[in-house]
């Protein structure tokens, strides 16, 4: 069996903490590890399993594979999808390339952001998916409504309370038949979690949508592999209808059934769901950093780098970042996507990217940033190296905080020291090396007419990127 992982979504809708470049499934919402981690950790004792397969955008793959490395699982197949196409493309592709590299296992499809409470109730329901994957079914899991959740999407069993055959897939219902659903015990929400051999999912993908199986093949056969990435053919993927597993096949295969599954699921698609699935002090109130209260409940109240004090308020959500601090009523909270939108639209960078950035090398941290300056605090691990670059634009100080730093400038090679310093002239080849065993922390003062990060050439990198 074999975990198919996807993770290519954005969590826009638990922005700030969540964005684009580094969204919800790779951040430690709930303990040490992230939940893409422990998406992985909740299946250690299960029998059988192979290295898991990623799906994963593009843009994440370096979070990927550290994340990976982190748990000490360095032998995985990591898919990068050029841009999204929805679930039925992502999964045909992790077929094609399962049947490539094994006989014909089961995959055990799994996001990469949800939570499970009870693991043995999860793995309980694993087993019994099994079985019917081994016999040819395309199975999913459907969780054991709570409530009338007008969120979800639900699937119809032609059987109560035990596995059964598909009889629908629902879309979202308003509040009324949502209650109508939960009341017929007939229903589940539909979790998006799904289990079937490679080759049964391919048939059915074949007879149903031979569009995207035809594509996914191209995108598959033409595409590359450097490091520890499959990179898909771009022009195939592009012309790849973009469908969900639902659409394209389950609702019209002969061979779907549902495994209810009663676990503590939650989708953490919201921050009140988020409030929910944390642990909470006596007064309903989810608190995390640097945080005074008095008078509050039911509060999601979260601090990174300042001290955050809330007086005489229910049911809020304060969220505060090195450089946003959002305040919202938790009903309103789940408008947070407009917000998003508009800092989209008007090219803002809080859309997009933390103040702190992970790059492949290390991470760097936007202290301060005027009309013809920035400075930037940035760490290189240990034997690490950005690549052989330049700048249109701006020039570069760098001053060695701590470790050493081997400094490729031009034509000169330098080994720099604490206190030390460098200047690198705009348009001059540059390049900067951690060759020491202790990371190495540098600030670096930018200053130019444009400091954007698009403003690179790169000549040479160990990492692959353009």
């Amino acid at each position: 069996m074999i975990p198919v992982i996807m993770s290519g979504g954005s969590g826009t809708r638990l922005w700030p903490l969540s964005r684009k470049h580094k969204p919800k499934q790779f951040i430690a919402l709930f303990g040490e590890n992230t939940m893409f981690q422990q998406t992985l950790q909740r299946l250690e004792g299960l029998a059988g399993l192979q290295a898991p397969m990623v799906v994963s955008n593009n843009d994440h793959r370096f979070m990927v594979a550290e994340q990976l490395h982190e748990l000490g699982v360095d032998n995985s197949t990591i898919i990068l999808e050029p841009f999204g196409r929805n679930t039925a493309p992502a999964l045909a592709i992790a077929a094609l390339e399962a049947t490539a590299s094994s006989e014909d296992p089961v995959l055990l499809v799994l996001a990469a952001d949800h939570v499970i409470d009870d693991v043995s109730a999860f793995h309980q329901a694993i087993a019994c998916a099994k079985q019917q994957a081994e016999a040819g079914m395309l199975v999913t899991f459907g969780v054991v409504p709570t409530s009338a959740n007008t969120g979800y999407g639900y699937i119809q069993a032609a059987e109560k309370n035990t596995l059964s055959a598909v009889k629908a897939f629902v879309e979202k219902p308003d509040l009324e038949t949502a209650k109508q659903y939960l009341a017929s015990g007939a229903y589940y929400w539909n979790s998006g979690m799904f289990m079937f051999k490679a080759s049964a999912l391919l048939e059915e993908l074949e007879q149903h949508s031979p569009d995207i199986l035809n594509r996914c093949r191209d995108a598959l056969k033409m595409g590359t592999k450097d490091l520890d990435f499959i990179r898909l053919h771009t022009e195939s993927f592009e012309d790849c209808p973009s469908d969900s597993i639902d659409y394209a096949v389950m609702e019209h295969t002969n061979k779907a059934v549902v495994v209810p599954l009663d676990a503590g699921w939650n989708d953490v698609g919201s921050w009140a769901s988020l409030w929910e699935c944390a642990e909470q002090d006596a007064n309903s109130n989810v608190l995390q950093g640097d945080v005074m209260i008095d008078g509050v409940n039911n509060a999601y109240i979260h601090s990174e780098h300042r001290l955050v004090s809330v007086l005489g308020l229910d049911d809020i959500v304060v969220v505060e970042t090195a450089d946003v601090v959002m305040v919202a009523s938790k009903d309103s909270a789940q408008q947070v996507k407009g917000i998003v939108n508009r800092l989209v639209k008007q090219q803002r960078p809080e859309a997009e990217n933390h103040r702190l950035c992970y790059r492949p090398w290390g991470h760097y941290d936007s202290i301060d940033l005027g009309e013809r300056f920035q400075v930037k605090r940035i760490t290189v691990n240990e034997g690490a190296s950005l690549s052989l670059q330049m700048h249109h634009h701006r020039a570069e100080h760098w001053i060695v905080v701590s470790g050493t730093a081997e400094v490729t400038c031009g034509e000169e090679v330098m080994l720099l020291s604490e206190n030390e310093s460098t200047f690198i002239p705009l348009g001059t080849k540059h390049r900067l090396h951690n060759p020491g065993c202790v990371p190495l922390e540098m600030i670096e003062v930018q200053s130019g007419s444009y400091l954007g990060e698009d403003d690179i050439v790169r000549f040479d990198d160990n990492y692959q990127r353009s």
